[in-house]
């Protein structure tokens, strides 16, 4: 066909122009590797490297938050600092910080920023494990992967833009979405070759600062359980996962690549046994907050208290409750139905009723009727939301109106699901007296397991919201089916 005998004259002169933008901007930008000694084409000096870092640092801190432990931040800074100084950018002054966050995740910034959130650090079961996360991450900065990446995107850019100057028919959108999906799969072969590569690294640190580098083994099963438990709640929501680097390749195996990885690391090794440090570790992170924190609310069960603005709210039995910055998901089992919980300022005298049309924007609000809520005003209503039922529903609380917005995945279900979605919305209530301590966030527990404690027994006792007994053998490295060992120091949450 014409139309692709076209494209593919047209790929070919973009796959020229990628290159020929690649070896411009190379001449232009080489630089030695500080781990290789290779040459690498860079945009940035280590001088605007740093300033990079520092410059997003407040960004990040703003959207996660840093956990108010002083203790633990210098106690994770220290375990940083053994590893930063036998690296390849030793010359360099590391910051590592404990983000107040519970979703499990590690990165690092350009310049020695380093990050943790404490939902990683509740899942990890010794100082060489944190050992083994802070050294990779240490390892895309001795190795200048972000620059690299930055760079590299810059360059794709520069391709496209150099190529539409010299060929117009590169001008239209075919040739730009082409274009993005070449630099796309540079910049996600990139990502994988980084991720190695970091592993690499952070087990060469970890076995020079006198660390077991088989931790990074241990880490990365921790992570693989995360991603087997992740996948089982996301088939019990009907939502799918995300994979690794989307269409370009399946999650690679990470104990082969890594075993080989930790067996090279062992000529850094000395005659001594490396570090573990598991009492030390558990003696730092007893008393951690576990999940939400008090300023983000708290799940329990299917119910929601938030003590800071005074709510509570009760969801259907068994639905899986997502606390997200901006908003609160409630999804049943199977994904059938959905509910999501936001708020917003009231700055007009609207009723609740105008609130829903006028700032909603919902024009076609059916079956609506009035709410007294806790005493306080509301209204509701049917509409259609883009051919799909949906019912709306706005509370007032002071200046604040608490929307919920409540749907189905196939509208024949609609009506066996309104009276949860009904339901939820007038179990809104100010937070009662024996409320306000089920308000306050969850801790992590160290405690000595005895002869007749198990996970099912603790499960009963604990406030985890989703799936308590699978969360407990997580915590402690025993999911899916490991028990506890009477004597041994394990993790609870009270």
């Amino acid at each position: 066909m014409i139309v692709k005998d076209t494209y593919r004259s047209i790929l070919r002169s973009l796959c020229l122009l990628l290159v020929g933008a690649l070896l411009f901007v190379g001449l232009t930008g080489c630089a030695q590797n500080p781990v290789t000694g290779k040459s690498d084409f860079v945009m940035l000096s280590e001088d605007s490297e740093i300033a990079m870092g520092r410059t997003n640092h407040p960004k990040i801190i703003a959207q996660y938050g840093r956990y108010d432990n002083e203790k633990l931040q210098q106690y994770v800074q220290s375990v940083g600092d053994r590893l930063a100084k036998v690296s390849h950018r030793e010359n360099l002054v590391y910051r590592f910080t404990v983000l107040d966050s519970p979703v499990i995740n590690a990165f690092a910034l350009p310049g020695g920023y380093i990050y943790i959130t404490r939902g990683l650090m509740s899942y990890l079961n010794s100082e060489a494990e944190l050992a083994a996360v802070l050294g990779h991450e240490i390892g895309h900065v001795t190795a200048r992967h972000g620059v690299r990446q930055q760079s590299a995107a810059q360059a794709a850019n520069l391709g496209y833009t150099i190529g539409a100057l010299l060929l117009p028919g590169l001008r239209n959108a075919g040739a730009q979405n082409i274009f993005n999906m070449l630099g796309g799969a540079l910049l996600s072969g990139y990502g994988r070759e980084h991720e190695l590569q970091s592993d690499g690294l952070g087990a060469e640190y970890l076995a020079r600062s006198g660390y077991d580098p088989k931790a990074m083994i241990e880490v990365i099963r921790v992570l693989k359980d995360q991603e087997v438990f992740a996948a089982a709640q996301a088939k019990k929501q009907g939502r799918e996962v995300q994979g690794y680097h989307g269409v370009f390749a399946s999650h690679p195996d990470n104990d082969t690549r890594l075993h080989g990885v930790v067996a090279a690391a062992d000529k850094y090794t000395n005659s001594q046994p490396g570090l573990i440090k598991q009492k030390e570790y558990l003696a730092n992170i007893n008393g951690m907050v576990f999940g939400d924190s008090q300023e983000q609310g708290i799940r329990s069960g299917n119910n929601f208290y938030h003590l800071a603005m005074d709510f509570s709210i009760s969801f259907p039995q068994g639905w899986q409750i997502n606390n997200n910055p901006n908003s609160l998901q409630a999804i049943s089992v199977g994904g059938k139905a959905f509910i999501e919980v936001g708020v917003d300022d009231v700055n007009r005298k609207l009723s609740p009723k105008q609130f829903i049309k006028q700032r909603l924007k919902v024009k076609n609000l059916s079956s609506g009727r009035a709410l007294n809520v806790d005493g306080l005003k509301g209204y509701t209503g049917l509409f259609d939301a883009n051919g799909q039922p949906a019912r709306v529903s706005v509370i007032y609380k002071g200046a604040q109106a608490f929307i919920f917005f409540a749907t189905v995945k196939n509208k024949q279900s609609f009506n066996s699901f309104d009276k949860d979605f009904m339901n939820t919305a007038i179990s809104f209530h100010r937070l009662r007296n024996d409320e306000k301590r089920l308000a306050k966030a969850k801790t992590i527990e160290i405690v000595t397991v005895g002869k007749h404690d198990s996970y099912t027994k603790w499960a009963a006792k604990s406030h985890i919201t989703n799936s308590p007994e699978a969360q407990l053998r997580l915590l402690n490295g025993d999911y899916p089916q490991g028990k506890l060992e009477p004597g041994t120091q394990a993790k609870r949450v009270k």
